[in-house]
């Protein structure tokens, strides 16, 4: 196409690709209820005009930046810590930048103030990595038709969801130790107001529900690799205690350690579990099986999820479930004989 003097505009890209401007900006903004057909054309037609949005003009018209607010606790924990970074990476692939507020602890009033800073600053859209009862509490004051999205947040709430499917993680790790020949599998488990951890104890129960076998009660920890010590003191004492499902990797770190301390071999004498699949689990000893969460497509829909907000000011599906998958490693075999 001959170019012009003037800077292409939305509405030429919609004339060469022959859709609406309106299918241009869902393009632009990522969009997930757009054709791969129409998608790949508008962009090509983007290419050869060499297009190039005006973001500027776009703020100053819809109030709105591109510019997406981020709720997180200040932490170092695995799971937080890599969903924010899956999706700094897809907002980022996606055109947007990320305005991250850290809150020191999860409370309603912490979560609540780093809501409103968002909003003075203008971002299109929220999310709040909510994983407890206290974060969850919170976003009962923020305003309707702000767009907002939690991960990991209360599946009982109304606010538009994006979570790993904990209890299907969970039901196959302890499927699989009792698929390896063990009676029953004991739960070191999260805190108790977490709900990652409220659904790995739902899965582990199902699990053993399943097939019958006899329910221990559940050992409650924090996620630190210190806990799960704590708890691997406890169960290396008890000779009845042949696997163990850990909440998380650092868990099973410390379970594994008390177990080698008490003299009973991993996996000869006790089998273990863990999940989130730290990069550090394949080099545990033994290397750990683990439960992997996908944090990228956690994240991809997530941004997915909010701008469908941003774009139409509605959700087509406010609930979004991301499987996990077993990893399975050296920390498993069938129980002494």
């Amino acid at each position: 196409m001959e170019k012009t003097s003037r800077d292409p505009a939305m509405t030429d890209v919609a004339r060469l690709a022959g859709v609406s401007h309106q299918t241009v900006s869902r393009v632009l903004n990522n969009h997930p209820n757009v054709r791969e057909q129409t998608r790949l054309r508008v962009k090509a037609a983007i290419k050869e005009l060499d297009y190039r949005p005006n973001r500027a003009a776009r703020a100053l018209v819809t109030g709105k930046t591109q510019l997406i607010g981020v709720v997180a606790q200040n932490s170092t924990l695995y799971g937080p810590a890599s969903l924010l970074s899956a999706f700094e990476e897809a907002a980022g692939e996606a055109g947007f930048a990320v305005s991250v507020g850290r809150v020191k602890v999860l409370d309603r009033d912490s979560i609540a103030a780093a809501v409103e800073r968002h909003r003075d600053q203008r971002v299109a859209g929220i999310v709040v990595i909510a994983p407890n009862s206290s974060a969850a509490d919170a976003l009962a004051d923020v305003p309707a038709g702000v767009p907002l999205v939690t991960v990991d947040g209360d599946p009982d709430r109304s606010t538009p969801l994006v979570t790993v499917d904990q209890a299907t993680g969970a039901f196959e790790a302890t499927k699989h130790l009792i698929d390896a020949g063990h009676e029953t599998v004991w739960h070191v488990s999260g805190p108790a107001d977490w709900f990652d951890a409220a659904g790995r104890v739902q899965g582990w129960r199902a699990a053993l529900d399943a097939t019958s076998a006899e329910v221990p009660p559940v050992v409650a920890a924090d996620w630190s690799a210190a806990s799960g010590y704590r708890a691997g003191q406890m169960l290396a004492r008890m000779p009845e205690v042949t696997a163990v499902f850990c909440s998380n990797d650092h868990l099973a770190l410390g379970v594994l350690r008390a177990m080698s301390e008490r003299g009973r071999r991993v996996p000869h004498d006790v089998s273990v579990v863990g999940f989130d699949d730290v990069p550090e689990a394949a080099y545990f000893i033994p290397p750990l099986t683990t439960v992997r969460p996908d944090f990228a497509a956690v994240a991809h829909e997530t941004l997915g999820l909010l701008l469908e907000q941003v774009s139409d000011g509605e959700t087509t599906r406010p609930r979004r479930t991301v499987a996990p998958t077993l990893v399975k490693r050296d920390s498993v075999a069938p129980p002494p004989r």
